[in-house]
């Protein structure tokens, strides 16, 4: 049985990735794999309050049942994916693309080619999760979500536990280190 990790993994078109931004497909599989758990944990991060919980149910709900249209990059709306890392990230996105690229070839410039690419993928794959949908029914369980943190932060918790402890450790010491420096330790 695949992890959420790898089933969020399947549905980005990293070979398209790769030739819009000009990489071989192996640097951007990295980048994609570095990118996601701090994606994740982002939107974590700002769930663990109800103002953060509610906007991200809010961006969720617009973007479920969207998953199937992102086949392709050219399919992709990067403004709509730039719009949401600056949402996760704020202020700290310049530095959260910075501690990103490390490794292997991933260049920040890589990195902050990559990050609205995917960042609508990954918003409309956890909103199918969320909601209970694969992307064909809308459901009601948006009412008691959107007023409990619990729900959101519980999936996320548990897509960065799958990611952490599976296919990325790095992504599990940048979570711990990256994240909370710059999002939950804002002091």
């Amino acid at each position: 049985m695949p992890s959420p990790f790898d089933d969020l993994l399947q549905q980005i078109p990293v070979g398209d990735i790769a030739k819009q931004v000009g990489i071989d497909p192996s640097v951007a599989e990295s980048a994609i794999a570095q990118i996601l758990p701090t994606l994740v944990g982002g939107m974590a991060a700002n769930a663990q309050d109800s103002k953060g919980a509610d906007s991200l149910t809010k961006a969720l709900a617009s973007h479920q049942n969207k998953l199937g249209s992102h086949k392709s990059v050219k399919d992709i709306d990067t403004d709509d994916g730039d719009k949401i890392v600056s949402h996760v990230f704020g202020s700290k996105k310049n530095d959260v693309v910075k501690a990103v690229s490390d490794t292997k070839g991933v260049t920040q410039d890589i990195i902050a080619k990559i990050l609205p690419i995917v960042a609508p993928i990954v918003l409309a794959w956890i909103a199918n999760q969320f909601f209970g949908g694969k992307g064909t029914s809308t459901t009601k369980s948006s009412g008691k979500s959107q007023s409990s943190s619990g729900g959101i932060g519980d999936l996320l918790g548990g897509l960065l536990g799958g990611m952490a402890g599976g296919s990325s450790s790095s992504g599990g010491d940048l979570l711990g280190g990256l994240l909370g420096g710059l999002l939950g330790g804002k002091n």
